[in-house]
Parts: C-alpha cells; structure tokens; sequence
C-alpha cells in the first residue's frame, strides 16, 4: 500500500529533487552550455529535459552519453525502470540566457582572457541578441592582491517588483583561479514578445503604447452635377394677324371752323 503524503511535503520533495538535479546537471555538462530543466511528470512516465547550446556532446556518440546520464539518474532517484526518458534540447536564443552568457565568460576567463574585454564582449553579444538591458558584475582578486568588483552595464535594467522576476535572467557562476575565486553575475533584461520566444507575452506594466490617430471618413459636400441637357425643339410660332393702324381722323363738314365774330 503506497504512503499517502501530504501537499506540503510533496511540494518540499518535488523542490528538492529539482535542485539536485539542476545542480547535477550542472556540474556534468558545464562545458556542453547547459542551461536548465524541465520535469514533466506523467502517471506513466517521468520525463526530463536537457537544454543545451550543444546538444550533441550531451547525447554523446550514439545516445551514449544520454543513456548514461539516465541511468544515473534513475538509480539516485529511484526510479522503476523504463519510468525515466531524459531528453535534450538545443537553446535557441543563447545571447538571452544568462546561463549560457556566464558559463561562456567564465570558460574565458579559465583561459586567460582579461576581465574587461570579455565582459565587453559578453555585453555586446547579449545586446546584439535581442534584449533591452545587460548587467555583468566580476567580483575577487582581479589584478591586484586586493578584491574588488567590477560592474559593466548596458541598456535597461528593472531592478524590482514583478517585472524583475519575469523580465530579468539571472546567472551566477564561480571560476576557480590561481590567485583566487572569482564571482561572476549575468544580468539579463529581455524584452516583451507576444509570441513569447524572445521574451515573456505580457508587456511592462508602466508601458505605453501610442497608437495611431484613426482615418476618419471625409463626407463630400453634396454637389450638383451639370450635364449638357438635350436640345428641346420649339414648336412653331402661329402668326397672328399684322395690326392695322386706323385711319386718321376726319372733319366732317359741319365742324368746320367758323370764323370768328
């Protein structure tokens, strides 16, 4: 009969189990980009997600290094067999996640690189890549026997509120060198996508979108329209008769002028 447990300590085990395997996965495949996991659980099996800027060297020659891997992970675990599948997938925006961005800089400090100009070369990759805002901070014995901290920003950067958590990729790493141990943080702002490859779906709270003015419809004037209108044809003028002037008046004999007495 399978122990029932309660909510709480199945989200602690669920926690812990995925800090444990983030931090393995970290410590095996520094130098393959590994970038985080995904747990997917299912009532018949676990599966496990691998992202990686190489995923090629974490599957190993023929499946191989993947198949190792799983057995490790079952056997810690306790898993039953065929109940765990690990499988891996490739970054595809490496210049927005600030694993991948401090796992590089650290291998190039390993190598020897100065501080500045790979923090500077970090930076103008990230920005190249598509996000708002890049801050990396250095942080030990640098040059001299004295530690201190270096930080090269540039673009925008939230610092707090829920925009920090959603926006903003966080890294630190630690790199191992003959004088000392250096602190490494990578900051990454991305900005607002609505497809949510580039960055998340919703935009910052405080930002404002100004769109354009509306087309308004213009109503002509009512117009009147002069067409040549079609010839009409008068009827013929009926004559009238020409008026005759009268004759002149005539004396009679009986008043004709007297003479004068």
């Amino acid at each position: 009969m399978a122990s029932q447990i309660s909510k709480k300590r199945k989200f602690v085990a669920d926690g812990v189990f995925r800090a444990e395997l983030n931090e393995f996965f970290t410590r095996e495949l520094a130098e393959e980009g590994y970038s985080g996991c995904d747990v997917r659980v299912t009532h018949a099996r676990t599966e496990i997600i691998i992202r990686a800027t190489h995923t090629q060297e974490v599957l190993g020659e023929k499946g191989r290094r993947i198949r190792e891997l799983t057995a490790l992970v079952q056997k810690r675990f306790k898993f039953t067999e065929n109940s765990l599948e690990l499988y891996a997938e490739k970054v595809q925006y490496r210049g927005l996640s600030a694993v991948a961005q401090c796992e590089s800089l650290r291998y190039k400090l390993l190598g020897g690189l100065a501080v500045r100009r790979a923090c500077y070369g970090v930076l103008r990759f990230v920005m190249e890549s598509g996000a708002k805002g890049c801050e990396v901070v250095v942080s030990g014995k640098l040059r001299a026997a004295r530690a201190k901290s270096m930080k090269f920003t540039d673009g925008f950067m939230v610092h707090s509120g829920q925009p920090a958590r959603d926006f903003v990729d966080y890294a630190v790493r630690h790199v191992l060198l003959k004088q000392g141990v250096l602190g490494i943080k990578v900051k990454i702002m991305k900005g607002w996508d609505p497809e949510g490859q580039l960055g998340p779906r919703k935009p910052l709270p405080d930002s404002v979108q100004i769109l354009d003015p509306p087309i308004d419809k213009i109503v002509a004037e009512p117009t009147s329209d002069h067409r040549d209108q079609p010839a009409v044809v008068a009827p013929p003028a009926t004559e009238e008769p020409v008026y005759q002037a009268e004759p002149a008046f005539e004396q009679t004999q009986d008043f004709q002028e007297q003479p004068a007495f």
